[in-house]
């Protein structure tokens, strides 16, 4: 064999044997590449990817508001706000479902099922009552700014034209020739917070004994305890009963703006008459909307929202548009307001005013004996 053909069978073997190891190279990195994909992309066997709920939002998503009657014109202006600007952000379309009532009758649909994603009604108590059922965890009050009072009110009293009878304090309702219409606490939520605004009236000045002397009187002077808030304004107004009506204030001034002509003071010592929201934790996380539910509701704390609740007569609970000239001189501060914190707290004031035997169930008893 020559040289050149000797020179030549070595390089041939040198080809062979650097082509297997570049195909042995390749070959091994195709497979790592290969398993590094599968892995990231979570594609199971019938080529669903379970990773994408996660990372990929629905087009849609439809949230259920329940809420207290009164709340309906505020949610009008803030709901379309709250769409755009989640559409704008997110590139996601929200609607909504709403349902408006009394607060005690919302709070029991949502115990037997109504599917709210977010709660907003009249007193904590109402929430609180979901909150035994299950559906909303515990520290909900927490989770967002102002322990969840997301708009706010004062008792106001209502009177006839002209104020023929002088009302102008509690004390005032506690004369022999008054009259006054309100619903029964039993039965309604506003009638609760009508008898504590009576109660901190008459403890700021004395004792409990003096206090259940001076709401016992006042409770005497109603001929009629309606079922609720609505059936009580209806009886002063429509029906022309009464001497005097205890009502929000946020109610009174939507009545203005509806036309309506009222006659009203807001007594100098009240109570702040505080309404929360909450997120309705069982049916956000069943209904896979817990992000949308939970942005809204931390929205209705921003001053954009605020306005909106200002604008129908709740107090806002946003320091910079309580302090605006349209609004701090519309609600002008009372000078001795109260909460239900001060008096104990929604469970305390539950079983010492209003449980069975309680001391409402008290006065009752004594005013039927008469």
């Amino acid at each position: 064999m020559s040289w050149w053909q000797r020179a030549l069978k070595q390089l041939q073997s040198k080809l062979r044997v650097n082509s297997l190891k570049s195909f042995l190279s390749l070959f091994v990195v195709g497979i790592f590449l290969g398993l590094a994909v599968a892995a990231c992309s979570g594609t199971n066997e019938g080529g669903s990817t379970p990773g994408n709920s996660a990372t990929t939002k629905p087009k849609n998503v439809e949230l259920t508001l329940v809420s207290f009657a009164v709340t309906r014109d505020a949610y009008k202006a803030i709901i379309p706000k709250f769409v755009a600007k989640w559409q704008q952000e997110h590139n996601q379309t929200v609607t909504f479902k709403e349902s408006y009532g009394g607060s005690g009758s919302q709070t029991r649909a949502v115990v037997d099922g109504l599917p709210a994603d977010i709660t907003h009604l009249a007193l904590a108590l109402d929430t609180q009552k979901i909150e035994k059922a299950g559906l909303i965890q515990p520290g909900w009050e927490t989770e967002v700014p102002n322990n969840g009072i997301v708009s706010s009110s004062v008792a106001a009293l209502v009177t006839r034209e002209g104020n023929p009878k002088g009302i102008k304090t509690w004390a005032d309702l506690a004369k022999n020739d008054v009259k006054l219409i309100t619903a029964d606490p039993k039965t309604s939520g506003v009638a609760r917070w009508n008898f504590l605004a009576l109660w901190n009236s008459a403890i700021k000045s004395g004792d409990e004994a003096k206090a259940v002397e001076f709401v016992t009187t006042v409770y005497n002077n109603v001929p009629v305890l309606t079922k609720d808030a609505r059936e009580a304004t209806d009886a002063f107004f429509k029906q022309g009963q009464g001497d005097a009506l205890i009502n929000y204030e946020n109610e009174i001034i939507l009545a203005q703006q509806k036309g309506l002509k009222v006659n009203y003071t807001i007594p100098d010592v009240n109570i702040s008459i505080d309404n929360p929201v909450a997120v309705v934790d069982k049916n956000v996380d069943q209904n896979g909307t817990r992000e949308v539910a939970e942005a809204f509701v931390k929205y209705l704390f921003t001053p954009e929202a605020q306005q909106e609740f200002a604008k129908v007569g709740f107090r806002p609970v946003d320091e910079t548009v309580a302090k605006s000239k349209e609004f701090s001189e519309k609600y002008p501060p009372v000078k001795s307001l109260s909460t239900v914190q001060e008096l104990g707290g929604w469970d305390a004031v539950q079983q010492k005013f209003f449980a069975d035997g309680a001391i409402f169930d008290q006065i009752q008893q004594a005013k039927n004996k008469q």
